[in-house]
């Protein structure tokens, strides 16, 4: 085995799996492994994850991305980490035992606690000024808070000192530095961000927000910059990383916008996974929103001041594809669907909106539920695998133009002339033809599509030297494919029209 640091390895921990990509100086995969771990619906609403499941995963992707390169701690420079965000984790300090299975990102149970805060002024907008973020389920300081009411002794246990709290990057993190024998309890600001606990100016922790959620602030990570120092492995994967610094940590889709090399205000890209996610970079100035979006830190490389974003989240795009496949059984696999859907020429006059967690931007609308509308004998299998795909293209579509609308609004009018895509949704070419077809831009996806991982290691690889700086990370990319529109203006409006009428009939239902 090789011990020079010729590498740099990502953690990528998603909603659906657990990956490691060892990237060189290039940003070029050299080796990888990939492990699902189980999605689990215990009731309506409900969506978790088994934070020791993710951890003993972790540690096994880890060993065989290493074998696959054939090096071992010392031919990595460094590690970085990115993960799914808002998916809540509250742990022992002491035992390393989760006091609950991992309340994730798309999970409804806390709308009551939500409701609340709500009520003491403000609705919905009621930290929005301090967090950029409107009062929602998908927000880890509300399943934090869920937690230290629902189960019992939590609360008494986290007082004490005995809890902590974190998102996946945390719980990660934790692990990798001792784990219980003095493991690291550490954030960065992107997951910060998205927990509507850390105020957006200061980059530290709201003591008056964490009050009124019943949240102490003992429990809570510290909170670092993206690129910076996380620690040194010590103990995980049976030492095999021992000494190896974690120096990159950023929630998913910041993770990919770095990767996507978006370092200058107006860049942004659009994320097609278990959701998408379309994130703005608006310079060091944070950006209001006044049409649905988030305001959202986007990375901070060391000192420097921090970057910002807009984002638009889109709660169901990928986990539309695996419904049909694993609840209605309309197909094998998820590579099926396009297929499936290419067999008809259009959607039938069919639409599927699936607000199966309410609807995330534009509409943060917790009330709507998923719809399919339209439907006639004439409708087919095939034309709802078209509309479930053309329902991703659809929401990409609301939440650019909510984007373009804010960023004039800001005085920075923008109007998007392509779309940088990336996320595994985007090996399916009737999708991306829609996608372009129905913003009328030509949408590109770059040659390394795993811009998720890339920007983690981006983030590790720039702490400590491994690459040199922005431009020689703007330099690594290159386009992959183009698709470029094709569809008639009265047909792309037409179908729009559709698609937003039928949005209205999700509305009110729970």
């Amino acid at each position: 085995m090789s011990d020079q640091p010729v590498y740099v390895a990502a953690i990528d921990q998603g909603t659906t799996s657990t990956r490691c990509i060892l990237f060189d100086r290039s940003g070029l995969p050299i080796a990888s492994s990939q492990r699902e771990h189980r999605q689990i619906f215990p009731r309506a609403g409900w969506v978790e994850h088994d934070p020791l499941e993710i951890w003993r995963n972790t540690e096994a992707v880890i060993a065989e991305a290493l074998a696959a390169a054939g090096v071992g701690a010392g031919g990595l420079a460094a590690v970085g980490i990115t993960n799914q965000r808002e998916t809540t984790v509250v742990w022992n300090r002491r035992t390393g035992e989760p006091v609950t299975p991992a309340i994730v990102w798309q999970d409804t149970r806390t709308d009551a606690v939500c409701e609340r805060l709500g009520a003491l002024g403000g609705g919905a907008a009621r930290y929005r000024d301090r967090v950029g973020l409107p009062l929602a389920t998908y927000f880890a300081g509300p399943k934090a808070a869920w937690v230290l009411t629902e189960v019992a002794g939590a609360r008494r246990a986290a007082e004490s000192g005995d809890l902590v709290f974190g998102t996946v990057d945390s719980w990660l993190i934790w692990h990798l530095t001792g784990g219980a024998d003095g493991g690291a309890h550490l954030t960065d600001v992107t997951n910060a961000s998205r927990t509507m606990l850390m105020d957006l100016d200061s980059l530290a922790w709201d003591p008056e927000i964490a009050a009124e959620m019943g949240i102490p602030v003992s429990m809570l990570p510290e909170i670092r910059s993206s690129s910076g120092d996380f620690g040194a492995c010590r103990g995980a994967v049976g030492g095999a990383l021992d000494g190896v610094p974690i120096t990159g940590v950023l929630g998913d889709q910041q993770a990919a916008t770095f990767g996507q090399a978006c370092y200058l205000p107006g860049e942004g890209k659009n994320t097609y996974g278990t959701g998408n996610f379309f994130l703005l970079n608006t310079g060091t100035s944070k950006v209001a929103s006044h049409n649905g979006l988030l305001t959202t830190v986007c990375y901070r490389i060391g000192d420097q001041p921090a970057v910002y974003a807009l984002e638009g989240s889109i709660a169901v795009t990928g986990s539309l594809v695996q419904w049909l496949r694993d609840n209605l059984g309309l197909i094998s696999t998820a590579a099926e669907v396009e297929t499936l859907a290419a067999t008809v020429p259009d959607n039938g006059g069919a639409y599927l909106v699936p607000a199966f967690s309410g609807l995330f931007a534009p509409y943060w609308r917790s009330d709507a539920r998923g719809a399919i509308v339209g439907l006639t004998r004439y409708v087919t299998r095939g034309h709802l695998a078209r509309a479930a795909l053309e329902a991703v293209a659809y929401q990409t579509r609301e939440v650019v133009e909510a984007m373009v609308a804010d960023a004039h609004a800001a005085g920075a009018p923008m109007e998007l002339s392509e779309l940088k895509v990336d996320g595994g949704m985007v090996v399916n070419d009737l999708l991306m033809q829609f996608q372009a077809d129905i913003l009328d831009v030509p949408v590109v996806r770059p040659r390394v599509a795993e811009t998720t991982a890339l920007g983690a290691a981006y983030a590790a690889g720039l702490a400590v030297g491994y690459w040199s700086g922005l431009d020689e990370l703007r330099a690594n990319w290159v386009e992959g494919a183009r698709w470029t529109p094709s569809m008639d203006a009265d047909r792309r409006e037409g179908l729009y029209r559709g698609w937003k009428r039928a949005v209205t009939r999700t509305f009110d239902w729970a």
